[in-house]
């Protein structure tokens, strides 16, 4: 361990119970080991919740993870972040005032509409959808969600994520053009009127820069040169990636796929390159785990030691997260919907 990583842990020994340390799958190796709990971004927010005696809970990963954490976090526990700036591109591609316009505009064509926002969203992005009555989703229950606005009469304006909301329509067998794409960046959306009442679901023009690293040729290629080998993606992958792998999931779905997978086989993989490399690494001896492409989140990757020691010695405030009174109340709505669910 290095000596950074050794004085991290001589401070994790002080505090004891009233520190909790939550890494995300996507960060490096060397943070992870200081990490008192390793998941998805909902998962670690709900065990900082859970955390009995917690003070302080310090969340590697990235701002809306931190955000949620905060939302669903206990009474008297304060949030922070290693690095303040690791943000989320696809996050920031939704902001409040977008949304509510979108929302006029789905509105204004008529009939029922539920807003459903992936928790890979800003908490205002949550704040808006909780307003208006709908729920938030992970990319392990967004069928279920859909199932839930579909199955009370009601479309959906699906955001921030174009592909999660494309691909879990083609799950609930939703057809193509049943699905209309709302570019925020132009007026209307981009869409007329007849689109948006002939659309079930409309999905947001956001994306992954991670996940969309991925293609069909990549693919191609592992079926030429390894044409036993399993493919699992993630689904904010595009529709196309996603249609031709054998299988697509959630990082847990991905975790327990590579878990389950039989002796000797080979899983390639599509999704971030740090979760990879662990489960080669646990798997090693066992099972063949590949990257389908190397692809790593820049914004996960600006957490490390350094500024993780830095947090813990000095505790600036400037690297705690907080939400205000007005937003937490309207995004825990969207957080409390799907949890019920």
């Amino acid at each position: 361990m290095s000596a950074a990583g050794e004085r991290i842990e001589a401070i994790r020994r002080a505090w004891g119970g009233r520190l909790v340390i939550l890494g995300h799958h996507y960060q490096r190796a060397s943070v992870l080991e200081h990490a008192d709990h390793i998941g998805d971004s909902l998962e670690l927010s709900r065990k900082a919740g859970s955390a009995k005696g917690a003070e302080r809970i310090v969340f590697c990963g990235v701002r809306f993870m931190a955000e949620s954490a905060v939302l669903l976090g206990g009474e008297g526990q304060s949030v922070y972040m290693p690095e303040r700036t690791a943000g989320c591109p696809m996050a920031n591609m939704a902001d409040e005032d977008q949304l509510e316009q979108a929302w006029r505009d789905v509105t204004a064509s008529g009939g029922k509409w539920a807003p459903v926002v992936y928790v890979n969203s800003a908490a205002e992005a949550k704040a808006f959808c909780g307003r208006h009555g709908g729920s938030a989703c992970t990319s392990g229950n967004a069928k279920g969600v859909l199932e839930w606005a579909f199955g009370s009469g009601r479309k959906v304006l699906f955001a921030p994520d174009e592909h999660l909301g494309r691909n879990t329509a083609a799950d609930l067998g939703v057809p193509d053009e049943d699905v209309a794409l709302y570019d925020f960046r132009a007026p209307g959306g981009g869409l007329v009127p007849a689109e948006l009442r002939a659309a079930r679901l409309v999905v947001w023009k956001g994306f992954c820069l991670v996940h969309t690293a991925f293609t069909v040729a990549q693919i191609e290629r592992v079926r030429r040169e390894i044409p036993d080998a399993k493919i699992i993606v993630h689904p904010e992958c595009p529709r196309e990636v996603v249609s031709l792998a054998d299988e697509h999931g959630s990082t847990a779905a991905i975790v327990k796929y590579c878990d389950a997978a039989p002796d000797g086989a080979t899983v390639v993989v599509g999704t971030e390159l740090n979760l990879i490399e662990r489960l080669a690494k646990k798997h090693e001896g066992r099972i063949r785990i590949k990257a389908l492409n190397p692809s790593v989140c820049a914004n996960m990757a600006k957490t490390n030691e350094e500024n993780l020691l830095s947090l813990l010695e000095q505790w600036p405030e400037t690297c705690r997260v907080t939400v205000s009174g007005a937003v937490a109340a309207d995004a825990r709505l969207a957080l409390e919907r799907m949890l019920s669910l």
